[in-house]
């Protein structure tokens, strides 16, 4: 895709390679005959947006590219981004009926890569549209957050003629695309372009404008037929223990930003050491990241074991591949400040005392849920989550509808992708405008 944001090459982001990168033609043709098409497909029931897997892969073998990237697009608008973070590995190559027969899957998220890219290729190349908007119609619809799902959302709408405003509280859109996606899975420049090609359907999107704080809840409610909630999650949470706020000590979601997209940040050079607390794939993914960079020593530190970790298995090994290490049952307890930092723990069977010692320590233990607080009426669940009927995404409170890490606790970027086009389409179905698809989720 043609380069359309003016983030400058300098950030670290730079100094990493792809980890997937795009295949060539003839790659792909290959790797796409390798599948047998199944009748009722395991890789599509796997796949949370429901995308035709065996027909799109079978238009890549036949060289229709341009429909290959429709059939993805028209129930993943962010197929670009998605076939670049999405854990195949545990969604649909996972499901591949080759991994019974001790066979290698298909690789499917190069294949979705290769179909989209070069669908938006041929747009630019024939200066035409995949997909052309209806005629506008009096609907409006405001969106909060300018993450995936809310992309989706308004993707959806906006081309069925319903005029979509999307608030953003930061200066740029695309949520964790942008700030907290691994640079080797997805760079932050290609997150934009995405984005870019979105809008091209006619939405809008003020970034720099927080909603609760710039502009209230209820006058979006007074001013537009429903409100999409897709804000995500808040600020990285801390252990509640002391020294937690001592100089040296990180949230994984703001450095992995720093890395990302400040050209200002560089990595000190006497960084020698990294204790990263957390057993997610946020975890992994910033240990991954300082190894990469360099740095000689970064440990994972996890409370319980590896295999009550939540991030995923795969990740972890190619982390470890890299030199990171893993330590268990370390349950942290303080940090104390010298001229390094020493991440005080104990052994969560016996209790025994254990230090690590570094130069940083990361805090990977997940993000404060804060989106209920938008509107005093929104039923909330125990663990933080805004409350949703799975067959309409709508809330508790009336014209509000919601979807992303905000109702989830913190899926994949495909999840939220989901949630937004299933909004988009409920709106749609009670508005009575077009023929709002249906496609087999698991709302589990």
């Amino acid at each position: 895709m043609e380069r359309v944001t003016n983030l400058p090459d300098n950030r670290l982001e730079k100094n990493f390679s792809e980890a997937k990168p795009l295949y060539t033609e003839s790659e792909a043709r290959i790797e796409a005959n390798r599948c047998i098409y199944c009748y009722d497909a395991p890789c599509t029931t796997a796949c949370p947006a429901g995308i035709d897997i065996p027909g799109f892969i079978r238009k890549i073998a036949s060289g229709n590219i341009r429909g290959a990237a429709k059939t993805i697009f028209e129930v993943n608008l962010l197929g670009v981004s998605t076939a670049q973070v999405c854990p195949v590995e545990e969604l649909c190559a996972g499901a591949c009926v080759y991994n019974k027969d001790n066979v290698p899957p298909i690789n499917i998220g190069r294949l979705q890569r290769f179909a989209t890219e070069k669908g938006l290729l041929w747009e630019q190349d024939k200066k035409s549209t995949l997909f052309s908007p209806q005629n506008q119609t009096d609907r409006k619809v405001a969106l909060i957050g300018a993450g995936p799902a809310s992309l989706a959302c308004a993707g959806h709408l906006t081309l069925a003629g319903v005029k979509s405003i999307i608030y953003e509280k930061d200066d740029l859109p695309g949520g964790l695309n942008v700030t907290g996606i691994a640079p080797y899975k997805l760079f932050t420049d290609a997150a934009l372009e995405e984005i870019e090609w979105l809008k091209q359907f006619g939405f809008e999107i003020q970034t720099g404008l927080e909603v609760g704080r710039d502009i209230s809840i209820d006058h979006l409610l007074e001013n537009f037929d429903a409100v999409f909630l897709g804000a995500g999650l808040g600020r990285d949470k801390l252990p509640g223990i002391p020294g937690e706020d001592a100089a040296g000590v990180w949230g994984a979601t703001e450095l992995i930003k720093k890395i990302k997209n400040d050209r200002a940040f560089k990595l000190p050079a006497n960084l020698e050491s990294v204790n990263v607390v957390g057993g997610g794939n946020s975890a992994i993914d910033i240990a991954r990241e300082l190894a990469l960079l360099g740095v000689p020593e970064v440990n994972i530190v996890y409370r319980r074991t590896i295999s009550e970790m939540p991030g995923y298995r795969h990740e972890l090994a190619a982390a470890r591949q890299e030199g990171v290490r893993m330590f268990e049952r370390a349950v942290p307890v303080e940090i104390i400040a010298n001229d390094r930092l020493v991440l005080c723990t104990k052994h969560k069977l016996t209790g025994e005392p254990q230090q690590f010692e570094s130069d940083w320590i990361v805090l990977a233990i997940g993000n404060e849920r804060d989106a209920g607080q938008l509107s005093p009426g929104l039923e909330i669940d125990e663990k933080g989550c805004v409350v949703v009927d799975p067959d309409t995404m709508k809330t508790s409170v009336a014209k509000i509808y919601a979807g992303g890490d905000c109702i989830n606790g913190g899926k994949e970027v495909v999840n939220a992708v989901a949630d937004g086009r299933d909004a988009a389409w409920s709106m749609l179905r009670e508005w009575g405008i077009g023929e709002a698809q249906q496609v087999r989720r698991n709302h589990g």
